[in-house]
């Protein structure tokens, strides 16, 4: 079985430094926590965590079917709990994508395998959170499953 493996150090105040296959990612708090606020916190490394897994699964696998997109990006949304642990309870992924109409099933198909068969981020976060997606495609929404939260009146 493989392992991953990191090692952390604490750099003083509220800064850690992880190690993670020889790259260094920082972490810090903001000055009202005790930090210098020099870097990123760390729950958000969850969020990139996912857009990483997901995005190179959608790359690859739009490369290997010979469909090509111009352009990709991710905006990843966590919900926040109210009371401690403060965890996400929920998550919600937007995919943009630009390129040639022909190619928008193929994205779309790319980003249903990611998250139903591949990603490994998605799918640890699933057994314990929902996690949302919606597709884009040249500005046009193609899919989404995230509900409809219907408001009533008083």
């Amino acid at each position: 079985m493989a392992n991953h493996v990191i090692e952390t150090q604490w750099m003083g105040k509220m800064q850690f430094n992880a190690l993670i296959n020889g790259h260094t990612v920082v972490m810090d708090a903001p000055e009202k926590s005790g930090g210098e606020d020099t870097a990123p916190i760390p729950k958000p490394f969850v969020l990139a965590a996912l857009s990483g897994c997901t995005g190179m699964d959608i790359v690859a696998l739009l490369r290997k079917s010979g469909n090509p997109v111009d352009d990709l990006n991710m905006t990843v949304t966590g919900e926040l709990s109210k009371q401690a642990p403060i965890q996400y309870i929920s998550i919600h992924i937007c995919y943009d994508f630009k390129g040639d109409e022909n190619v928008k099933e193929a994205a779309l198909n790319a980003v249903t395998d990611s998250q139903e068969k591949y990603c490994g981020v998605s799918s640890m976060l699933k057994k314990a959170i929902p996690v949302t997606w919606e597709v884009n495609y040249n500005g046009k929404l193609l899919f989404s499953n995230k509900p409809v939260v219907q408001e009533t009146g008083a």
